[in-house]
């Protein structure tokens, strides 16, 4: 099994959420982050003020999978989530070495 992290834009999420539904994938965790990449931010103007935000809202999908359909959910995530501008986000995949489904004791790939 593996943990897919995807960080996106926020309203990507929709989009992104149908299309991993479309695949079989419907269970996910999603986190409200902030952060910033490269560009370190993006410059803003208010009031003809000129300012930095440097931490730029995003959001967190964690999603866990077979190994068998880790390289679907990650190009489904990226299809879904790609606008062809700086700030699209990131993923990573990581090795999951248990899951255990707490109501019933499932383990494995049965709790997922």
């Amino acid at each position: 099994m593996k943990k897919v992290e995807a960080i996106i834009k926020p309203f990507k999420l929709d989009e992104v959420k149908e299309s991993l539904s479309e695949i079989g994938v419907h269970g996910m965790t999603v986190t409200e982050v902030k952060g910033f990449g490269r560009t370190g931010g993006k410059k803003e103007v208010y009031r003809g003020s000129a300012y930095v935000v440097d931490f730029v809202p995003k959001v967190k999908l964690e999603i866990i999978v077979p190994d068998d359909t880790v390289r679907q959910v990650v190009s489904v995530i990226t299809e879904a989530a790609r606008t062809g501008r700086i700030g699209d986000g990131k993923i990573f995949v990581s090795p999951m070495d248990e899951v255990i489904r707490i109501r019933t004791g499932e383990t494995g790939e049965d709790a997922i």
